[in-house]
């Protein structure tokens, strides 16, 4: 059995051992839940320690027949793009399921959804097969759904159901696109390198159509604009660790995707819409700072600030350039550990208080030092301060897109001044100022908090200082990509 596997299989072993464990053992199950996703990251770190950062090949591949009637497979392996992304899915995993500790509803199933969900993500990432990667990403729908539907806020339901109808709309026309890709090949075939092969020739016509089918399932993960609107009220829904799996992974599927299937599968097609791409790229990067400018609720304004920094490796995706695309991937794994250190950060302060209204609070940062010092370094992160995580990747998407774009580029610097804005202004209200006595009982960061939000703020002062440690496993493969776009 390869590596991968046991990725994937570590989390459903999991799952399936909680479901044997009876409700009433709450700390088993507990135990269970965070001895399976250690047991993920173990494999994961090994896998950042085997993989070979000098080429641009799959590694790791498995290949297993599934279904030969239709050429479908079980094929999984790894390359740069991907590898970054698989252990940032185990590491958030296991973060937020320590932080979730504190969830007391339903712990066991809770915590199957859970581990289900993070197979279905790390599938995701290391599918070659397209067949498996429809599976895989349909898999993340169904835990996801429970998991805001039965454990979120007040809203949860209405949530949950946006949530699960956005993506199966969008994974609709993936299927489409998935079944027109097939046909069109010969022999007909599921696997990804192979129809990155073969994809070149297809008329440009039929190319933009299969490429306009697989946007709209990518698009509405990202998610890019105008399908945006689910993101911020299931993110207000949804508990804290769930939030952070949401923001910090499931938003990432979508830029994957266009990066792993449509970009090397319908070249042509890909040029073809760049013209398209890079205004959906700025009016996500101005639109989400202006919109979470405008909010009142912690959540829902960090929420807003994602569907800004996702437009970011949207702007670094239509650079077409190894420049462009090597930002676009680092700022995934760097927004995925700002913002889900962030959701964390905000579930800390709502357990304690009951709130997230900015204006309720103040002078929080004289009595809770160690809250108040994390959340200023990931918010410095967040709207791109040099030095930290954030930054780098922000720059090099500017700089891959500037030379193809340069007007838009210069337009999308709105969102990098709005973005400070409203995360200073913030930091003013809630940290700075006179103490409100009201909270006066309230205690600073716990044992279980600390383990899952400090990792999390030394890795973003530790790509911020040396961003070599993300960029080398990422470049060779990414360049190599760049190279066929030409």
């Amino acid at each position: 059995m390869s590596l991968l596997s046991l990725i994937v299989i570590a989390p459903l072993a999991g799952a399936l051992l909680i479901l044997a464990i009876p409700n009433t053992r709450v700390k088993l199950i507990r135990g269970s839940a965070l001895a399976a996703s250690a047991g993920c990251m173990f494999f994961a770190g090994y896998l950042y320690v085997a993989f070979d950062k000098t080429t641009a090949a799959m590694q790791f591949i498995e290949r297993v027949s599934w279904i030969p009637a239709f050429n479908i497979n079980y094929y999984v392996g790894v390359d740069g793009l991907s590898v970054a992304i698989v252990i940032l899915t185990a590491l958030l995993t296991l973060v937020s399921i320590i932080y979730s500790f504190n969830i007391t509803l339903r712990v066991k199933e809770f915590f199957f959804w859970f581990l289900l969900l993070e197979a279905g993500m790390l599938g995701v990432f290391i599918s070659l097969d397209f067949f498996l990667f429809y599976v895989f990403w349909e898999l993340t729908l169904v835990p996801m759904y429970f998991l805001i539907g039965v454990w979120g806020g007040p809203k949860k339901e209405y949530a949950a159901i946006k949530f699960f109808l956005y993506t199966l709309f969008g994974s609709l026309f993936m299927l489409l696109g998935m079944l027109a890709l097939y046909f069109h090949s010969a022999p007909h075939t599921f696997d990804m390198l192979e129809l990155a092969k073969q994809g070149s020739p297809l008329p440009l016509n039929v190319q933009i159509w299969i490429f306009l089918a697989l946007y709209l399932g990518f698009a509405i993960k990202i998610p890019a604009f105008p399908f945006h609107t689910w993101l911020p009220l299931a993110h207000v829904e949804a508990p804290t660790g769930v939030s952070v799996i949401l923001a910090g992974i499931l938003l990432k599927m979508g830029t994957y995707g266009i990066m792993r299937v449509s970009f090397p599968i319908l070249p042509q097609a890909a040029k073809w819409f760049m013209p398209f791409l890079i205004v959906i790229a700025v009016i996500n990067i101005i639109y989400g700072a202006f919109c979470a400018m405008a909010q009142k609720d912690l959540k829902k304004m960090v929420a807003y600030s994602s569907i800004n920094h996702m437009g970011y490796c949207m702007l670094g995706m239509t650079a077409m350039t190894a420049i462009g695309f090597n930002g676009a991937v680092l700022q995934m794994i760097t927004h995925g550990l700002i913002t889900g250190s962030l959701f964390l950060l905000v579930g800390v302060i709502y357990d304690r208080a009951h709130t997230r209204d900015i204006d309720a609070f103040g002078g929080l940062a004289a009595r809770f030092p160690i809250y108040a010092g994390l959340m200023i370094i990931q918010v410095m992160a967040s709207l791109g301060l040099p030095g930290l995580a954030g930054f780098v990747g922000e720059f090099l998407c500017f700089l891959g897109a500037f030379p193809a774009w340069p007007y838009y580029v210069a337009a999308s610097t709105i969102g990098i001044l709005v973005t400070a804005a409203f995360f200073l202004r913030m930091i003013e209200k809630v940290f700075l100022g006179p103490f409100n006595e009201k909270w006066a009982g309230l205690k600073d960061l716990n044992l279980r908090e600390l383990v899952a939000i400090v990792p999390l703020a030394v890795l973003t002062l530790v790509i911020g200082i040396w961003p070599r440690f993300c960029l080398d496993l990422i470049d060779p493969t990414i360049t190599y990509m760049a190279g066929l776009l030409k």
